[in-house]
């Protein structure tokens, strides 16, 4: 796939407020700090298209990026950022979940885990909650560049392990790096497949399924 455009289109709290159903949705999270939006960056060519920040957490609404005016990346909150009020916590929980459980244009929820850790139990708990959704998911492994390749063959293979004592099978595995480009085609091949076979879903006149 190569990328022409890419565009911020809109921020949101709110499931409701989000832009009609019927373009394809890939969903990016991870623990905060994971380079979500260096990675998004990365993929689309735009350097400031994601605002990355030192400051884990930053990202807290729901963004939209329109790519080649055909489909959206979608940035959510990292989740596991401890320096945030309970309350606070909560409220992006729900709308998280709201928006992965509901989003009918959803395609597939791109975990992204930092290649450099032990498998984190955060990140376990949210794969096996988007397994009991029933939703697709794959695994994008960052930061690869900041150690050799069999350190994170290494890591993968744990995080692979981890997941196998709640799961049949893992979804399919990317290994990425923002810095080398590592990944780009790959992950990009794999939206264009999924992109090819979307078809509109169906309104039923919620305001959910309005946008």
């Amino acid at each position: 796939m190569v990328i022409k455009s890419a565009e911020f289109i809109c921020s949101n709290s709110q499931v409701s407020k989000l832009p009609p159903p019927v373009m394809p949705e890939y969903a990016f999270i991870g623990r905060s700090n994971v380079g979500k939006s260096s990675l998004i960056n990365m993929l689309t060519g735009k350097k400031g298209l994601a605002k990355t920040s030192q400051t884990p957490g930053k990202t807290q609404l729901i963004n939209h990026f329109l790519v080649n005016d055909s489909w959206y990346i979608v940035d959510l909150p990292g989740y596991g950022y401890a320096r945030v009020s309970k309350s606070k916590k909560e409220d992006w929980n729900k709308f998280i979940q709201t928006y992965l459980d509901k989003r009918e244009s959803l395609q597939c929820v791109m975990v992204l885990i930092d290649s450099r850790l032990d498998p984190q139990k955060i990140d376990l708990e949210f794969c096996n909650w988007l397994g009991e959704k029933g939703l697709a998911f794959v695994l994008v492994f960052t930061k690869a560049d900041k150690q050799s390749p069999t350190k994170t063959a290494q890591s993968v293979a744990k995080f692979k392990r981890a997941l196998l004592t709640t799961f049949d099978e893992v979804p399919e595995c990317f290994i990425t790096s923002s810095e080398e480009h590592l990944g780009k085609d790959e992950v990009l091949n794999f939206i264009n497949e999924i992109n090819a076979g979307f078809e509109v879903p169906p309104f039923f006149g919620s305001p959910l399924e309005r946008g």
